[in-house]
């Protein structure tokens, strides 16, 4: 047994802490309900707000959802009260500690009773499945390396806006809870999920918010079936890199929860000594505050590829989300009313100074704050295995590079670029120079294995980027030109990427020239850089053979491919269809797509859209029909530009079953999706024909009379064969 000899003599245990703790939240729970009930009554609903997952801790523990208070109270008394043994074993505290979590879970939960908003900046309390969808790809590509779990705050507040910035720094997602909040937010640090550091709420109990996003990671990104614990705690362990760090001094409610974290896997560091004890790689005693982050690092396994990169404020992925307002601002660029791009061009080596820097024209510092300035910058590359197509996979990428910059915020691309850069950078010695380092650096470093020599100009002068924009469109048609005539016909070669596996383990993407990744992000173009950079790597060639089914885009060579990269999991795919073996998906989709049986089309909703849909559920609740690396017919995640290919759902009969979007989201793929079926059918302004949140959203009968008003495409289509 685990124990400590006070003063006094007494033995304290780790149980006895683990136990009072988790006794205190139980005897509150109770009390807290009753008194809702008393007020409310037992019919009257819980739920968290913009989740398909009931209440997410408890729903992926016990399997179980609740719908309102009488079923919250029998919960509490027959699924938690018994999980709260009391033997002296570790496990039976570990056991007690998701009790009391749960329990805190459920004094959440009351909450948000009668539509109430209980939180206000900066707090933010629960958090929604876009956010944790959010979290997908970063947490797969590694921008996010992990969890940091911010509990209370030392004595010196501002070391404790030292310990989140450094953590921060390193791109982690940082979520603050207690006193943290209150010294970061008055620090006057910039918080929210825009810069990754979250503060959840002053209340300890409002750490459960960062353990409903690890489950909830869990069941979308990992297919884990709800009530399944070992599978559960084994996903939150292995693939789920969060740690705590609980400044003292610790209440025994703090304790619960700490071994409620070590359940999950999450490791435990901390500065107490009164009634501390440490359990290997679990409760680690840590005094030296300033080692916490290196200490966190090390305990939960967080390997770190740092480029150093010689500017004067911070970099890291966690700023690639930051606002700049225009109060804060010292220069903007903006392509939409001066002359500015971004270009990369391939040059021969002869032809390039590697890390050189130019800057053609004023400094930031010789231009009058607040100003709306031309900017050019050009990366000119060479490199023995470079290849023009990478041109464009390098320029997509400048986007996120620009914007991890601390104080920076960089929109749009190619000649419609803007760029704002705060007053704090400016302060801070902020140069445009140093817009060149971070290109060069992430060039070289990012693209090693082709580039071998790189320099970048950079040009502050409208006149000469009036030019210079022309000829910089010159180019980009020529390569629109060549993209637009390359279809999946046109090429011998589709590419797997397995990068979400990471998360989702029996997920396969299969990505073509007019089908890109369902995250968004991987065109086939930058599937086929990946490859050449990494052979081994996430994305591998596909040799098109044994076509079965030119029109569902069934392939002997893709089922073989899908099989082996799914570990057997998944047999058979097609490329094209909705019903028949469709690609699966892994919870990091862009946009999820559904059968809507009343008008045989399809719905299409996004993320960004928290609202009902024609099938009477959200994009969270349709999230939560597919994802984890499984394949649902009817269901489908995609990428928003998926939309607007003429291999959307082609099988089927393509785009033109397209009944209903997010206003948004039909303003974003208007362009696009008119052209493509103008082209397919003939059919002009078809963007327009779509109902959206402001003509219907659950009345299909509202939807269909809609389609029928303005001669929708789908009323003349054959019935889907389901």
């Amino acid at each position: 047994m685990i124990s400590l000899i006070l003063k006094e003599e007494k033995t304290l245990t780790l149980f006895d802490r683990v136990f009072g703790g988790n006794d205190y939240n139980y005897e509150r729970t109770v009390a807290a309900i009753d008194a809702a009930i008393a007020q409310y009554g037992e019919a009257e609903a819980v739920a968290f707000p913009n989740t398909a997952y009931n209440l997410p801790c408890y729903y992926s523990i016990t399997g179980k959802k609740i719908n309102n208070l009488g079923e919250l109270k029998a919960a509490l008394e027959n699924d938690i009260h018994p999980m709260m043994t009391r033997n002296p074993r570790l496990q039976d505290a570990f056991d007690s500690g998701v009790a009391s979590a749960l329990c805190a879970e459920f004094l959440e939960v009351l909450k948000y009773l009668h539509g109430a908003e209980p939180y206000a900046e900066p707090e933010m309390g629960f958090l929604s499945d876009a956010f944790v969808r959010n979290l997908g790809l970063p947490l797969v590509t590694g921008d996010i390396p992990g969890v940091a779990v911010i509990i209370g705050g030392a004595e010196d507040p501002a070391e404790t806006v030292e310990l989140a910035k450094s953590y921060q720094a390193l791109g982690l997602l940082v979520t603050l809870t207690g006193s943290s909040v209150k010294h970061c937010a008055e620090s006057g640090m910039n918080l929210g999920e825009g810069v990754r550091v979250v503060p959840l709420g002053y209340e300890d109990q409002s750490v459960i918010h960062v353990v409903s996003v690890a489950l909830r990671a869990a069941l979308i990104f990992g297919a884990i079936q709800p009530g399944d614990t070992k599978a559960l705690y084994k996903y939150t362990m292995d693939r789920i890199r969060a740690f705590v760090n609980a400044y003292k001094s610790l209440t025994d409610e703090i304790v619960s929860y700490g071994a409620g974290a070590i359940q999950l896997g999450f490791p435990v560091i901390s500065n107490e000594t009164e009634n501390m004890f440490r359990v290997p790689k679990s409760l680690i005693q840590q005094l030296d505050t300033s080692k916490w982050n290196a200490t966190s690092l090390e305990a939960r396994d967080i390997k770190l590829k740092i480029t150093k990169i010689d500017i004067p404020v911070s970099y890291a992925s966690a700023f690639e989300g930051e606002i700049i307002r225009k109060g804060d601002m010292q220069v903007e660029v903006d392509g939409s009313r001066v002359d500015c791009f971004e270009l990369v061009q391939t040059k021969e080596m002869q032809e390039i100074e590697d890390h050189k820097i130019t800057v053609i024209g004023p400094e930031i510092d010789e231009i009058p704050v607040g100003s709306k300035i031309s900017l050019s910058y050009t990366v000119e590359v060479a490199g023995k295995a470079m290849q023009a197509d990478f041109e464009s996979v390098m320029e997509r990428k400048i986007h996120a590079w620009i914007n991890c910059i601390e104080g920076v915020m960089h929109t749009g691309q190619r000649d419609m670029i803007r760029i704002r850069i705060s007053k704090a950078d400016y302060e801070a010695g902020f140069k445009f120079a140093h817009l060149g380092e971070v290109l060069y650096a992430k060039v070289k470093s990012e693209f090693e294995v082709v580039v071998d020599k790189c320099q970048v100009t950079i040009v502050v002068d409208a006149e000469q980027n009036k030019e210079l924009r022309a000829k910089a469109n010159e180019i980009f048609n020529k390569r629109d030109a060549r993209l637009a005539s390359m279809t999946d016909e046109s090429v011998d070669t589709f590419y797997t990427c397995i990068m979400c596996q990471a998360f989702s383990p029996s997920h396969v993407c299969i990505v073509t020239p007019e089908r890109l990744g369902l995250c968004g992000a991987v065109s086939w173009l930058d599937a086929k850089a990946t490859q050449e950079l990494d052979p081994t790597g996430p994305c591998q060639p596909i040799l098109k053979t044994g076509c079965q089914d030119e029109k569902l885009g069934r392939y002997d060579s893709m089922d073989e491919a899908v099989n082996k990269y799914s570990h057997g999991a998944v047999e058979k795919i097609t490329l094209y269809s909705l019903f028949q073996d469709p690609m699966t998906s892994c919870g990091c989709f862009e946009c999820i797509c559904g059968v809507e049986p009343c008008s045989m089309g399809v719905v299409i909703t996004c993320r960004e859209h928290a609202g009902m849909t024609p099938l009477g559920m959200s994009f969270s609740e349709m999230a939560s029909m597919t994802g984890g690396g499984v394949q649902t017919p009817g269901f489908m995640g995609h990428g928003k530009h998926f939309i607007s290919s003429k291999k959307f759902i082609a099988a089927e009969g393509g785009p033109g079953r397209i009944v209903w979007m997010p206003k948004m989201l039909k303003d974003q793929m208007r362009e696009r999706l008119d052209a493509t079926v103008l082209d397919m059918y003939g059919v002009e302004n078809f963007t327009d024909m779509i109902a959206d949140e402001t003509i219907c959203t659950e009345d299909p009968e509202q939807l269909l009379e809609y389609l029928g008003n303005v001669g929708h495409p789908v009323l003349g289509m054959e019935p889907f064969d389901m």
